[in-house]
């Protein structure tokens, strides 16, 4: 009987060790810019823009590149772990992130700019068939004012 319950044990810890370790954001996504909304609208709006997430130990490595509505490219990128510190992101408005994975299709993130105004909060959540990507987020701009916005991406 011991030797049955030692068996289940162990059985149980490796399913919920697999599973939490799992990240289904690994992968190149590209934004749907037409299902995509921000609230303001931003006045040089994003054309297209692709997300490369790369594992690492505990985290995540992200590239992205794209393009603005006046021609300006996008580059920039971060690698952090999803231990809620900060990390520094190239690249964008802000200047770090820090992350938490609450589940394999489930992640949380929060961005801000060091002395500056900017700061948003997010969540994303990949659908169960793993094919799209939903990040909602809210907070404010580089001046301060409230902004949210729902981006969707869909997998490559």
């Amino acid at each position: 009987m011991r030797r049955i319950v030692a068996k289940l044990v162990i059985g149980v810890a490796i399913t919920a060790i697999g599973m939490f370790g799992a990240d289904n954001s690994i992968g190149t996504w590209k934004r749907n810019v037409a299902k995509s909304v921000t609230t303001p609208p931003i006045t040089n709006p994003i054309t297209s823009l692709t997300l490369v997430y790369e594992a690492v130990d505990g985290g995540v490595k992200l590239t992205a590149t794209g393009q603005r509505k006046d021609g300006s490219a996008i580059n920039g990128g971060y690698t952090a772990k999803y231990d809620g510190k900060e990390y520094p992101v190239t690249g964008a408005a802000w200047d770090t992130v820090s992350m938490k994975q609450i589940d394999a299709n489930t992640f949380t993130s929060e961005t801000k700019k060091t002395g500056g105004k900017y700061h948003a909060t997010s969540r994303t959540v990949i659908s169960k068939d793993g094919k799209t990507m939903t990040t909602t987020s809210k907070g404010t701009d580089e001046e301060g004012k409230s902004t949210s916005g729902k981006y969707i991406y869909e997998k490559q």
